[in-house]
């Protein structure tokens, strides 16, 4: 090991601490403060142009998730429902590692048609919860 590696190492577990930590703390005030009773920030791209953006209503179902309420979550965004449990697992296991001075466990290598794959499928979740059609009104946060 090289005297750069580490400092190197030493800065990624203070980064992967920092955002395990800052998650935890997020999920705290966000388990107190209702997004929609509070005044958390409006979507900027649903104020400028009055159409959700695949993001909007997210910060509601996290809030929904958090008190387990799972119809409500899925009424506010349900392509979060659907991502949540991937990011929570990465989130987990990057603060554990970074608690333990490692590298985490498992690095997922994604194929090459997820990239692919994930901005079509928020790219038509974006537009379908604009439709004013009876089958996609329910996306709509």
């Amino acid at each position: 090991m090289y005297p750069g590696d580490v400092g190197a190492l030493a800065l990624s577990r203070v980064r992967d601490m920092t955002l395990f930590f800052g998650g935890l703390a997020f999920a705290a005030v966000l388990h107190v403060a209702d997004p929609s009773e509070t005044s958390f920030p409006t979507c900027p791209f649903y104020a400028v142009t009055g159409l959700y953006c695949p993001g909007c209503g997210t910060l509601r179902c996290l809030h929904a998730l958090l008190h387990a309420d799972l119809r409500s979550a899925l009424d506010y965004n349900v392509l979060t429902v659907v991502f949540v449990p991937m990011v929570v697992l990465a989130w987990v296991s990057v603060g554990l590692a970074g608690i333990r001075g490692r590298q985490p466990a498992h690095a997922w290598n994604a194929p090459r048609w997820a990239g692919l794959a994930f901005a079509l499928t928020f790219g038509l979740f974006w537009l379908l919860r604009n439709l004013p059609l009876a089958p996609f009104s329910w996306m709509a946060p």
